[in-house]
């Protein structure tokens, strides 16, 4: 199972074709994003991590998070799905009791 916060194997898979213009725009995009929050981190005068500061003042980082944790949502709901057939009825039921308490 993969740590939440950290990239899937396959989302490390570098590959050996050369990156399209629409890639190369994106990688641009994100390391412009790292090196703002980078900068903001390293900040020796910042007191507190404000990460809404972040969201807000770092240009498409918000968007760029959104997408992100809707990827590892669907990539979480993904390995719950594939592991549900090796657990036991018991454990399926307290799973499906859990489910029914959060809706109420």
């Amino acid at each position: 199972m993969t740590p939440r916060n950290v990239p899937a194997k396959a989302d490390l898979e570098v590959k050996d074709t050369p990156a399209s213009p629409d890639k190369e725009s994106e990688l641009a995009k994100l390391n412009r994003l790292l090196g703002a929050v980078m900068r903001y981190l390293s900040d020796d005068e910042q007191e507190e991590i404000d990460i809404e500061y972040l969201l807000e003042n770092t240009e498409g980082l918000r968007d760029w998070w959104s997408e992100y944790r809707e990827l590892d949502r669907k990539r979480v709901e993904e390995e719950i799905k594939n592991s549900l057939t090796a657990l036991s009825l018991e454990e399926l039921e307290t799973i499906r009791e859990q489910i029914r308490t959060k809706e109420k």
